[in-house]
């Protein structure tokens, strides 16, 4: 994964979903699932990539990383 898609990424379970939910905070809306935690974050390094791509096309701000968050 290149580093400017390296974002915090936080995993919980969901039991509504029956699924790891993997969520990155900075990118609104960002989020996958997996059956496991590693499927979860598989998942999650595809959507952070499209999820950045997708602004640049639309002209929109990508925030930058900001490294830990001390609330998660």
């Amino acid at each position: 994964m290149k580093p400017e898609y390296r974002y915090e990424v936080i995993i919980r379970w969901s039991d509504e979903d029956q699924a790891f939910v993997a969520e990155v905070p900075e990118l609104p809306g960002c989020a996958a699932d997996g059956a496991t935690h590693a499927e979860a974050i598989s998942h999650v390094e595809v959507v952070i990539r499209e999820w950045i791509e997708t602004a640049e096309d639309l002209g929109r701000p990508v925030t930058q990383r900001k490294g830990r968050l001390l609330y998660a």
